[in-house]
Order: structure tokens, then C-alpha cells, then sequence
């Protein structure tokens, strides 16, 4: 069978959810037996977002082997179960220079390069390249930004090429467009979309499977409305209403047959007559029934935007389906966080979780969050800049090192127990350069990182310059703080603990980047066991 490829474009609005149909797709293609893998092209001219403000781009996702990628890569390894890598997540920057470094080496021959066809070969090689590595049967590209964007236009051409030039059967174009509902005139609007479609036909791209965006049911007259003005057949629009929870679009995509149609197009009739979603629907079944409810706090400096925390939020609706119990994240700005309002803003809370970030800003209310969880037992896991902070805390107040800090923000400190690791002290380029990627880690026998990942090795992500300073190891040992994991080759610190205390854990890594509904992480699985059984124990 040769690779089939599918093209996912959106128009009218950003924000339509093009990365949850592209992985709902490639869900149910999966569920029948097929080898399945998405890719994200993004229009911007950055090399990858590692570089970005995550207000501007949300979280930056960091794959098995290092790449900085959009954050739907991480939609995709969680709908999918299936590691994504570097070559998942391609921008306009990373084409524009492949092809400038080309003609540099002379490859062009002397001549002029230009959009088309150099860039736009470019795109189409890196469009096929996962396919022509044979392991998977269905390719999925999701298309960054909206038809009509300037950014757009050379990938929206590069499409159009490979409409004409890939096999029929083997080439699927869906477009993601948004059918409003007028409160005023009390009746849905199509008009939209007729303008979205025919914009992508004038690039010429034509459209196999219109998915209409609404907040209402799309009646049989839309529906043929849409067909007739966008030339799809009627059973090629496809209603793509809102959900309780975006695991949930899989199951409607079942009932639009969206998968029956891409199996059409692919003349892969013969499969399965319907996808296995059972451990699927197990997981829903849990979502939506749960048992007990909790209130954990998620302590940050950029949750005005919830994108830019977006695997720890979905973290939290794994672990609490594998729980029963009903997670309330409630998102705390940590530069509003001091000693006069704590109690206040974290005093109802079951959990906390200390989020990751950068810089100086809010350094201070995540280690006065840190100190509130410590002395008050209250269930506690630092993330990355979280477990760094959870350590400084521990230096000030107990080991009372007052000038204790992170060369980060203060690069004379008198007692810089975190400090920039080793390799990072020469780098003057900042994009691509942290310690990124899986590393393994060594758990001490005994343990509560033992008791919760029932096994003394792993591999965790990593996204950082920083490290806890091995000088102060044995007086955070002596004191109290066990620092039970170390890396595997290096010996830096990976985990650190606090014994005399139900649930207090500070991880170096990103356990969050690896947590799926099939395969809740188990740090936040256990923080959320730890805050059910902290809250029976307050009544």
C-alpha cells in the first residue's frame, strides 16, 4: 500500500481546532490497524518557538529527541499515544534556511531561487519525508494560520502541487472552516465558509471534506448549501460541533464518519468496519463520572493564558479520570503571591503544583508557595523552575542560607545552589541550546519517586540551563531534603523529596509532556491520589 497523505487547512478564524481534528483523524485511522503519524507546518519565520514568550505561541513542547516544537505536537502524542520527534514540526524560518544554506553550497547551479519553485520544493520534500521513511501508512499535515495569510500562501501552493501531482487515492485535502450562529437573526451562516472555500480554490486547492465549526447542530439544508457553493458532496460536510472535552471529538468524528470518508478517498474500503475505541471510551467513562473532586492549585507566572500550560492542564484531566475525581485547577498568578495573602489564595487548596518558566518575575511568590505547601503538608510537586524553587526555599528557612538563590537571577550569589550547568556557561546562542530531550534518571531504593513509578530507572523530558548545585547535596540530604534521583551519566540532580511530609516531590524534567489518557503520568496521578486523601483527612 503506498503512503497516503492527508492535508488539514483551516480559514475564517485562527483557533478552530485544526490540531484536534487532525488528531482525531488520525485516531480513528489508527484504531482500524493503520501506522499513523501528524505534522505540524508552522508560517512563521522563527526556527522552531523555543525562543517564544508562551504568551505569544502558548507552551513550547519538547519531543523524545530535543526538538522545541508548537504545542500541538503535544495533542498529537496524546490522542495518539505515539512519540512525536523533530521531524513532526517544520517552520517557515527552518524551510527559508535549508534553502538558503542550499544555494550557499552552489546546489541550485547558479539559479535565481525564488518562492516557487525552490521554496515551495522545499516544503513538498519535507511534506513526504515522513512518509518515504516507510513506517507509516497515513500522513497527516496540519497547516498553520488560515487561508488568505500571507505567511500561508507558499504551503497552501505547495498543496496545490501535490494535489496534482500525488496519486488520487493517495492524497486527502480537509478544510476547517467556521459556520457562526447569529443570536440576532437566530439562524446559522454559511456565508463564511463559502468565502474560505472559494479563496482556497482561486490558489487552486480544491477541498475533499468540509469540517463546519459550530456551536448548533447543522441541519440537512446547511449542510447542502455548504456541498453546492463549496462543490463537495453533502456527505463530505462534516458538523464539528463544541464538545464537553476535546477527547471527547473523536467519538463525534465516529458519527460524521469522517474516517469512513478518508477510507473512501483511500480506497481502503475492505478495513475494519469500525475503530477500537474501547480503552478510549473507558477513559470518557471516567472523565465524566467521577467519584470525588479536589482543588489544586497551579502556581505560575503566565496563567493569564492557559495555552501556556497546556500539558500540565491536560496532565491534571488524565490523572484525575485514572482517579475518579474531578480536578479544579485553579491558576494563581505567583507575582500576586506573598506572605500576607497565601493563606488567602492557597489556604482552600488540596494540592499545589509549582509551575515551570524562566526569568526573575514571580520568583519570589513561587518560593513563598513552596514554603506554604512544605510547613503545612499540603501535597506538593515543583516542575523544572518549580523544583528549583522548592530547593531555594529549603536553603533559606531551613538550612538558613538567607542569600540562597539562582545564578539565573542573581549571578553573584553567595550561596548559589542552583547554578548554570557546566556546558551552558559558553553560549552566547540561546535557541536550541538548553539541556533538551529524554535523559535517563537513577531512583533511590526506598524512595517516594520509587513508590511512584514502581521501578528504579526512567527517562523523563527535559527543557533547562539550570541545575541544583552538587555543593549543597549532602546539607540538603543532612537537613531533610533526600535528593533521590540523578541522572544517569552526569549525576545531576534530577528529583528531590522532603521525608518528613505526606507528598512533597520536586522533579528537574517535564513530567507532563508525557502523560496521555491511556497513560496518565504517574507524578500526576499520584499528586492527585495525595490531594483526595489530604482533603477526607481536613474534614
Amino acid at each position: 500500500m503506498s503512503t497516503k497523505y492527508v492535508f488539514v487547512l483551516g480559514g475564517v478564524t485562527s483557533s478552530l481546532g485544526k490540531g484536534i481534528i487532525s488528531a482525531s483523524l488520525a485516531k480513528l485511522l489508527q484504531s482500524r490497524g493503520l501506522s499513523v503519524t501528524i505534522q505540524k507546518f508552522d508560517p512563521y519565520i522563527n526556527i522552531d518557538p523555543g525562543t517564544l514568550n508562551p504568551y505569544e505561541h502558548g507552551e513550547c513542547y519538547v519531543t523524545e529527541d530535543g526538538a522545541e516544537t508548537d504545542l500541538d505536537l503535544g495533542h498529537y502524542e496524546r490522542f495518539l499515544n505515539v512519540f512525536t520527534s523533530k521531524a513532526n514540526n517544520i517552520t517557515t524560518g527552518r524551510i527559508y534556511r535549508n534553502v538558503i544554506e542550499k544555494e550557499r553550497q552552489g546546489a541550485y547551479l547558479g539559479k535565481t531561487v525564488q518562492v516557487v519553485p525552490h521554496i515551495t520544493d522545499e516544503i513538498k520534500r519535507r511534506m513526504l519525508l515522513l512518509g518515504k521513511s516507510g513506517k507509516y501508512d497515513v500522513v497527516i499535515t496540519e497547516l498553520g494560520g488560515t487561508v488568505g495569510d500571507i505567511e500561508s500562501l507558499p504551503y497552501v501552493e505547495a498543496v496545490r502541487q501535490l494535489q496534482w501531482e500525488l496519486e488520487d487515492e493517495d492524497c486527502l485535502v480537509v478544510h476547517l472552516t467556521l459556520v457562526p450562529y447569529l443570536n440576532a437573526a437566530k439562524e446559522l451562516k454559511t456565508k463564511p465558509t463559502q468565502h474560505s472555500v472559494r479563496m482556497l480554490q482561486q490558489n487552486g486547492v480544491h477541498p475533499d471534506i468540509i469540517v463546519c465549526r459550530t456551536e448548533h447542530p447543522l441541519p440537512t439544508e446547511i449542510r447542502k448549501k455548504v456541498a453546492l457553493f463549496c462543490n463537495v458532496k453533502p456527505n463530505a460536510v462534516i458538523e464539528s460541533i463544541d464538545a464537553k472535552s476535546i477527547y471527547e471529538v473523536p467519538l463525534l468524528m465516529v458519527k460524521e464518519k469522517l474516517d469512513e470518508l478518508a477510507l473512501k478517498k483511500f480506497k481502503l474500503e475492505g478495513m475494519d468496519s469500525t475503530p477500537d475505541l474501547s480503552r478510549w471510551k473507558s477513559f470518557l467513562s471516567r472523565l465524566f463520572n467521577p467519584v470525588s473532586e479536589v482543588n489544586i492549585a497551579l502556581v505560575g507566572k503566565y496563567v493569564e493564558l492557559q495555552d501556556a500550560y497546556k500539558s500540565i492542564l491536560e496532565s491534571f484531566i488524565h490523572a484525575g479520570a485514572e482517579n475518579e475525581c474531578k480536578v479544579n485547577v485553579h491558576s494563581i498568578h505567583s507575582e500576586h503571591v506573598t506572605d500576607a495573602n497565601v493563606v488567602d489564595l492557597l489556604g482552600s487548596m488540596d494540592g499545589i503544583l509549582v509551575a515551570p518558566g524562566f526569568g526573575e518575575r514571580g520568583i519570589e511568590g513561587k518560593i513563598t508557595a513552596v514554603q506554604y505547601a512544605r510547613e503545612n503538608k499540603i501535597p506538593f510537586l515543583g516542575i523544572c523552575l518549580g523544583m528549583q524553587m522548592a530547593v531555594i526555599e529549603f536553603a533559606r528557612n531551613v538550612l538558613k542560607l538567607e542569600d540562597a538563590m539562582t545564578t539565573e537571577i542573581k549571578t553573584n550569589a553567595k550561596n548559589p545552589v542552583i547554578d548554570l550547568m557546566e556546558d551552558q556557561k559558553s553560549l552566547t546562542i540561546k535557541g536550541g541550546t538548553m539541556r533538551l530531550g529524554a535523559y535517563g534518571c537513577n531512583i533511590a531504593q526506598g524512595s517516594l519517586a520509587q513508590s511512584i513509578y514502581g521501578k528504579l530507572e526512567i527517562s523523563e523530558r527535559h527543557r533547562h540551563r539550570y541545575e541544583l548545585n552538587n555543593n549543597y547535596v549532602e546539607m540538603l540530604n543532612n537537613a531533610g531534603m533526600s535528593c533521590t534521583g540523578k541522572n544517569s551519566d552526569t549525576s545531576l540532580v534530577e528529583i528531590v523529596e522532603i521525608k518528613d511530609h505526606p507528598f512533597f516531590i520536586g522533579v528537574q524534567f517535564h513530567p507532563e509532556l508525557k502523560s496521555t489518557p491511556e497513560n496518565p503520568h504517574p507524578l500526576f496521578v499520584s499528586l492527585v491520589k495525595a490531594a483526595i486523601k489530604n482533603k477526607s483527612l481536613q474534614k
